[in-house]
């Protein structure tokens, strides 16, 4: 790994905003991003990813890379979640085992744009289909980590209870989802004079706003991490070595299949992360048993600054040594 990499990711701005909301947190400051600020920076991310995502897909060639692409996406949304519900039950119980299989399983799309930032810093190119791969990655873990649930429930009873469609429904009509689609459909009809009208909106913008919203994020992890401290060292490293194996295997074999670096970091970077706003909203429907105590701390105050940090110069480093 280069470790200059490391060094200009740590010294990112928008990381540095996370570690000071981690300090704030720490310090019992009250420092506060309002509650309907931090929801419409989140729609704002959303939006502005999505419509920048789909004017690159307009103009992508459609080719094997977008189909390995999403093939890679798609059967990692699918096979995660099964070793690591296996891995989970035998410390946490199947219910929060069935938990961190969708968490870890899905994907952060704060992550990936937080990776999209460093991509645009290195002068990495990447194309905007890698939007739509993320969006297509956040049902089919939720769903099989419901399913692994009733296979392994001892009783038909608790099984009999999960309304699956009702889970895949909650999944794809979720906020964020709905308007990450939206917004790469309206992108993808735009013309390019269309978009150059409203780029100072989607573009110019767009980074000092997800300093901001990384600084909510390091608040709210920093309040989380006292919680976590009672669930011992097993959960930290699940939260460590999960999603650092995901993401190295990823950027190890993606070059079998695709052909651009950045594609390949972002692939690595979707299965290395861990779901920490929509899964909880379907798991609290899906497996109210779990306990949001476990799974949410380890996904946002473990896993997120662990793959903003380390792990995505890591997956770079592998990807650019083998490549």
């Amino acid at each position: 790994m280069d470790l200059s990499l490391l060094l200009d990711n740590l010294t990112n701005p928008a990381l540095l905003f996370f570690c000071l909301g981690i300090f704030a947190a720490f310090i019992k400051s009250d420092l506060e991003i309002p509650p309907n600020s931090s929801k419409f920076i989140s729609l704002y991310l959303m939006f502005s990813i999505g419509f920048k995502g789909g004017q690159e897909l307009a103009h992508s060639e459609f080719g094997d890379e977008i189909l390995w692409a999403f093939a890679i996406g798609l059967l990692s949304s699918v096979l995660i979640p099964v070793y690591s519900f296996w891995i989970a039950k035998k410390k946490f119980g199947i219910y929060n085992a069935a938990a961190l299989a969708a968490a870890y399983g899905s994907i952060s799309a704060v992550t990936f744009l937080t990776t999209i930032s460093f991509l645009d810093i290195q002068g990495i190119d990447y194309d905007g289909f890698m939007v739509a791969v993320m969006a297509s990655m956040e049902a089919p873990a939720i769903v099989m980590g419901v399913l692994l649930l009733a296979i392994f429930s001892k009783t038909s009873q608790a099984a009999s209870k999960i309304d699956l469609g009702a889970i895949l429904k909650h999944s794809i009509s979720n906020g964020s989802v709905v308007l990450l689609m939206g917004s790469l459909l309206i992108g993808f009809m735009a013309s390019d004079e269309q978009a150059r009208g409203i780029e100072p909106f989607t573009t110019d913008i767009f980074k000092g706003f997800l300093a901001v919203f990384l600084l909510d994020m390091g608040l709210t992890s920093g309040k989380h991490l006292k919680v976590f401290k009672s669930n011992g060292i097993s959960a930290f490293l699940f939260a460590i070595l999960i999603p650092a194996f995901n993401g190295c295997l990823i950027a190890l074999i993606s070059g079998f299949f695709l052909d651009s670096i950045g594609n390949r970091l972002l692939l690595a970077i979707l299965v290395a992360s861990a779901s920490y706003i929509a899964v909880p909203a379907a798991i609290r429907l899906a497996v109210p048993k779990a306990n949001p105590g476990l799974y949410l701390p380890m996904a946002l105050a473990i896993t997120f600054p662990f793959n903003i940090t380390f792990g995505i110069p890591i997956y770079l480093g592998i990807i650019t040594y083998f490549s």
